[in-house]
């Protein structure tokens, strides 16, 4: 069936479009109307006499009517032309609610064909009532919202058409919104509603009223909205305290977690708006929050530190309530919190001004000190005494102002009694119950020299033996002082006693700091039996003090004169070098670093004693210059050099020597022969010795020019020795030929031709006094003098 009427549709389409092009004339439009919702059946109008045609004259053309809906709402008599209503025909549904609604037929005649068109106008009626979506509509509202606010309602709608459709809105009688209504797109009508008057959900949080909607039908149509507005809530209220102040009294020192008080805060909105959260003040947090601790949700305030009146007596702080709206909002009270005084505090001792070390001559009534006693509690916990502590030279003595003493001698003070007094201070407050506290202070006393050095014995008698070397020490004195300190320090000097023959205080010499007394000479026991001196000891302090004692030295006799064989040698007396560490560190080698020779000498390792290794040939080289190397044992030894020169002269002294043998032989039965060979061998002697002086001082003065430009300290050649510089560069040895020069004009080969081994006898104990004696100008000049004598008796 669909598929034919598809088809006949077709037909129908071809067929009119070729009509409308060629046959312009060949139809007619007829216009009918008819209310919607008419029964079936109902008369539209006659369509065959209304296009002018007889029935007669279509009977048997065939005859149907076309229309442009699906279904048949229009059917036309074949019979009669009546045009009838076939369906209930629904405008809302047919047509568009804007517009005039129309529905359009055809009726075509055929053979020959024919087309009549008509137009049928579907008239609305009010069947349809105003509809809103919604039957109840909830408005939330803020209540900030300003006056004038607009809020936009959803619409009812009514299908009808013209003044059947939707007329006007209606609403309900309230104090604070009004109804307008605007124009839509579709010009529908749209009701806003319109805040006339400032909302306060405090004060009222929900509006209920009705919203009519009514069309113009008659009698007209109307459709109810019930609309409730909820008013919102705003953060508009402040959090207010029920006190602007709270005042508290809280005693020191209570327990931690103790409620000191409560804070309450109310707020008037709702919801998170409502929720309070109390903090302390941020200008005041970092002084209280490590004593004090604050719930932030229950406003309880406890004890979280220690509660100290001497630190604090009186806290003030702000705390501020701040709901938790989405822009919170705050207020703000005052807290006093009075703290309450407790005797838990002991005086402090303070020592304002101390001397601590204080002469021990001071005068009694002397000031100290002063001493400043506090306690941080007040009233009477604040009242405090002092006390010394017993059987001490001092004395507390109150002063203008309260709780400051001063601290003063009461009696004469001895440093040798007792160097240092521990004070002991006692205070003592009188709260209750009473605290005290103690101090000790340190007084030292400064010596004064008000004692004499004094020596351990007196008088002082030592023995010593005969032969000492020179330059070591002999004997040792000593003196003790009771003061301290440069009082203490003595030092010893030499004095001559004003009773004695021969002086010997010029051959002596005392180490100033150790009292060791030394000899600058040997003694012979064959010329010197004993000898006196005294020692003066005196101290270092100002003014000084002395003491002196007299020391006895009695010399001992040894045997010291053995039978010895002389022979010509040449000396061998490398100064030795010291070291002034110990130990591995001190203990020296000697080797020979260069020679001019070095088959000509040799060095001892541990006595640095210089020996030959052969004769000296004529063909040697006169001056022999030696480079000898010492070195310590340390880890990382240290070592010095000396430049040793020898001058070798000509070989006269074994013929002198054969000369003064056979003047032996031939004259030994003559008795005053010896007595002349003594007068030879001490002239000599003296010779020898000028020589040799006259070197050394030569030496020595250059040696000191030396000094002068290598600045003593820097040469590693010189040696301290007794207080005096010996000089270890160059040594020179003459003792190849000695000349006896005197009135008789006798030569030295004559007498060590004429008396032999006498003559070497002789020579070896002179060289021996030289080397352990120190030849001063006294003592040269008497050997001059004697020498003297010895050459005017040769001379005779």
């Amino acid at each position: 069936l669909r598929m034919r009427r598809s088809c006949d549709f077709k037909r129908i389409f071809i067929l009119s479009a070729f009509l409308m092009c060629f046959w312009n004339n060949a139809f007619a439009k007829l216009r009918y109307s008819i209310q919607e919702e008419s029964i079936p059946g109902t008369m539209i109008g006659n369509i065959i006499k209304d296009m002018g045609l007889d029935l007669k004259d279509i009977d048997g053309r065939g005859f149907r009517l076309i229309s442009g809906s699906q279904q048949q709402l229009l059917q036309v008599n074949h019979k009669t032309g009546a045009l009838f209503v076939n369906e209930i025909i629904d405008r809302e549904v047919l047509c568009d609610k804007e517009k005039p609604c129309f529905l359009n037929i055809k009726v075509v005649i055929e053979n020959p064909l024919e087309i009549h068109q008509a137009e049928i106008e579907i008239l609305d009626i009010n069947d349809n009532s105003p509809v809103f979506q919604e039957k109840t509509r909830i408005v939330e509202i803020s209540e900030s919202m300003p006056v004038g606010s607009r809020f936009t309602l959803d619409g009812a709608y009514d299908p009808d058409y013209g003044v059947n459709s939707l007329k006007f809105y209606e609403l309900s009688e309230n104090t604070h919104f009004l109804l307008q209504v605007k124009e839509g797109t579709k010009k529908d009508r749209i009701p806003v509603l319109v805040l006339q008057k400032a909302l306060d959900r405090e004060l009222t949080a929900r509006y209920e009223f009705t919203l009519a909607a009514v069309d113009g039908g008659n009698p007209p149509r109307s459709a109810n909205m019930n609309i409730t507005v909820m008013i919102a809530d705003v953060n508009d209220n402040v959090p207010i305290f029920d006190k602007d102040i709270y005042s508290v009294t809280l005693e020191e020192n209570c327990s931690i977690g103790s409620l000191v008080l409560k804070l309450n805060a109310s707020d008037l909105d709702e919801g998170s708006n409502r929720e309070i959260i109390y903090s302390f003040d941020g200008a005041v947090k970092n002084n209280v929050e490590g004593l004090f601790e604050l719930d932030i949700y229950s406003g309880e305030i406890t004890v979280k530190g220690l509660i100290d009146f001497e630190e604090k007596t009186f806290y003030e702080f702000q705390v501020k309530a701040t709901d938790r709206g989405p822009v919170p909002m705050s207020s703000e009270c005052s807290v006093l919190i009075e703290i309450k005084d407790m005797n838990d505090n002991a005086p402090f001792i303070e020592v304002t001004s101390l001397t601590s070390s204080i002469s021990e001559d001071v005068k009694p009534g002397t000031t100290i000190g002063l001493i400043s006693i506090t306690d941080l509690d007040s009233g009477v916990n604040s009242k405090i005494s002092c006390t010394l502590s017993h059987n001490l030279p001092f004395e507390l003595a109150t002063s203008f102002q309260e709780n400051l003493y001063s601290l003063k001698t009461i009696s004469k003070l001895d440093r040798e009694t007792v160097n240092q007094y521990n004070i002991t201070l006692l205070a003592k407050d009188f709260g209750n119950p009473s605290l005290s506290s103690q101090k000790t202070v340190f007084v030292n006393l400064l010596d004064v020299n008000d004692n004499h050095p004094r020596f351990m014995q007196d008088p002082y008698v030592f023995y010593i033996v005969e032969n000492n070397i020179p330059g070591a020490s002999i004997l040792a004195v000593s003196a003790v002082d009771a003061d301290v300190d440069e009082n203490a320090i003595v030092t010893y000097h030499l004095r001559e006693k004003d009773t004695v023959e021969k002086p010997m205080v010029p051959f002596l010499s005392i180490m100033s700091d150790s009292g060791q007394v030394f000899s600058f000479t040997t003694f012979d026991a064959e010329e010197l039996k004993s000898f006196t001196f005294t020692v003066v000891a005196k101290d270092s302090g100002v003014p000084s003090l002395s003491c002196s004692v007299t020391v006895t030295v009695f010399i001992l006799d040894q045997n010291d004169n053995p039978p010895i064989f002389v022979f010509p040698t040449i000396p061998r007396n490398v100064k030795a070098a010291y070291d002034a560490d110990v130990g591995y560190n001190a203990l020296l080698s000697f080797s020979l670093e260069e020679a001019t020779d070095l088959s000509l000498f040799s060095v001892g390792k541990y006595t640095g004693e210089i020996k030959t290794l052969r004769s000296i040939a004529e063909s040697d080289v006169n001056v022999q210059k030696m480079v000898i190397l010492v070195k310590d044992s340390g880890s990382v030894p240290f070592s010095a050099s000396a430049t040793v020169i020898v001058t070798a002269t000509e070989n006269t002294e074994a013929h002198a020597l054969s000369e003064v043998k056979r003047f032996t032989i031939h004259e030994d039965r003559e008795s005053n022969v010896t007595f002349y060979l003594i007068i030879v061998l001490s002239s000599v002697s003296f010779l020898f010795i000028v020589t040799m002086l006259t070197l050394i001082v030569f030496q020595c003065r250059r040696t000191y020019h030396n000094l002068l430009n290598k600045k003593y300290f820097g040469d590693t050649n010189y040696a301290e020795v007794s207080g005096s510089l010996f000089h270890s560069q160059q040594y020179h040895t003459a003792e190849k030929r000695f000349v006896l020069v005197g009135p008789d004009r006798h030569s030295v080969a004559d007498v060590e031709r004429t008396h032999g081994d006498s003559w070497k006898y002789a020579k070896g104990k002179f060289l021996t006094y030289v080397r352990n004696n120190v030849v001063n100008s006294t003592t040269l000049g008497t050997l001059k003098t004697r020498l003297d004598v010895i050459l005017e008796e040769l001379s005779r």
